[in-house]
């Protein structure tokens, strides 16, 4: 008998030496799911991002040991897809962490599915506040600010203004949704006689341009906040700018400033919006210095915030696993809260209470700059800055699965 419980306990100290030395010796596999095909404005340049990542990372001899390969999927820009290839990442190519996604509901729909398999998911993109606050869970962390914090950073411009009646424009999903009620809630707390005389909710990637831009003249605002992006951006600006909507009439504009977006406009960009974005040709910092002398010898262009955020990305998951030493996910996030790293953006976190990183934006204004667009006067807002972020007590009361 105690022959056979020696043979056993042999056998199970050889087995954790064996998965121990797979560990550190083999493939590190990354999952990523995204929108490639539907929003491939950001999603090129940030699978470029990813794509250096990884070869640094390699280079420096990867992560515990282990070198990266990443996995990629399109989902289409559906929720129902997004989960379906989750699954397959999982039980058929066997990745060890998720990431990805950029629209708000595939992105919610991950979170879902990480919660229910109880599998780390590290979300990149997807704005709306459910993503880290209502609603957030344990397994799923977020880097990019999300719809309030980067209300939070424009309302005190738009306060500024000091315009009374205010119209607003955004697609009408998750991103949007959220992205207003932020807006709404920070504007009437700055600006107590703040009005909301008119909202356009238009279906995503399919704005009828001409009878938003009519709905919004007719109701005469004062100022105008846009949350459209993408075509929906360009259609906009273009029809506004022949009826003459921005005449005198100041926007504040989330994802504006970003060049996915501004480099479409060209000729047609308006002068003087307030905008978060990335004015990456005039970012004079050493994190960011080394990152755009990377890219642009990497891939001989220039990097767009998607390329930011696909880095950085990977960075992230990289320095969690590192930190973590394995890919379980109950150490993952252990290793994760608190997590600090170099970005392009300089040094951010990962916040224990809600998962949401301190990465911040860039808000400035908009330039016609010989018939292209630029980000002008701008600042960077830290996503670490307490003005950005709700307060310890609303967190707790919005997180309810800890």
């Amino acid at each position: 008998m105690k022959s056979l419980r020696l043979v056993a306990r042999l056998a199970a100290v050889a087995t954790l030496a064996s998965t121990s030395v797979a560990y550190a010796q083999g493939v590190l596999r990354i999952g990523e799911i995204n929108s490639y095909k539907a929003q491939p404005a950001f999603l090129e340049p940030y699978k470029k991002g990813m794509d250096l990542a990884v070869a640094e990372i390699n280079a420096a001899g990867g992560v515990n040991g282990r070198k990266v390969e990443l996995i990629t999927r399109d989902d289409n820009a559906n929720p129902g897809d997004a989960v379906r290839l989750a699954e397959e990442l999982i039980s058929r190519e066997k990745v060890e962490v998720l990431t990805g996604a950029f629209l708000s509901n595939t992105g919610l729909a991950l979170a879902d599915f990480a919660k229910q398999r109880k599998f780390f998911y590290l979300a990149g993109e997807p704005l709306t506040d459910k993503m880290t606050w209502q609603g957030g869970n344990r397994y799923t962390f977020r880097l990019r600010p999300g719809t309030y914090m980067q209300a939070a950073m424009l309302v005190p411009e738009a306060a500024k203004l000091k315009k009374k009646r205010w119209a607003i424009v955004y697609p009408n999903y998750e991103y949007g949704q959220s992205a207003v009620a932020a807006f709404k809630q920070l504007m009437k707390a700055a600006q107590p006689d703040v009005e909301f005389v008119a909202e356009q909710a238009t279906p995503l990637g399919k704005v009828d341009a001409g009878s938003v831009v009519q709905a919004l003249a007719d109701a005469k605002p004062d100022a105008i906040f846009n949350v459209l992006f993408a075509a929906d951006l360009s259609r906009f600006v273009r029809e506004g700018n022949t009826r003459g909507l921005f005449k005198d009439r100041p926007v504040v504009s989330v994802l504006t400033g970003e060049p996915e977006y501004l480099d479409a406009l060209k000729d047609e960009t308006p002068d003087g919006w307030i905008v978060t974005g990335y004015p990456w040709y005039a970012i004079d910092t050493p994190s960011h210095k080394r990152f755009l002398d990377a890219y642009q010898a990497r891939f001989k262009d220039y990097p767009r915030l998607g390329s930011v955020v696909g880095y950085t990305m990977i960075k992230s998951a990289a320095a969690g696993i590192a930190r973590a030493g394995s890919t379980d996910a109950e150490k993952l996030i252990a290793a994760f809260r608190g997590l600090k790293l170099d970005s392009p953006f300089g040094p951010i976190s990962y916040r224990a209470e809600d998962h949401q990183a301190t990465m911040g934006a860039y808000v400035g204004r908009t330039r016609n700059d010989g018939g292209k667009g630029v980000m002008v006067d701008f600042v960077y807002a830290d996503g670490a800055d307490a003005r950005f972020q709700p307060s310890a007590a609303q967190i707790k009361a919005s997180r309810t699965d800890d």
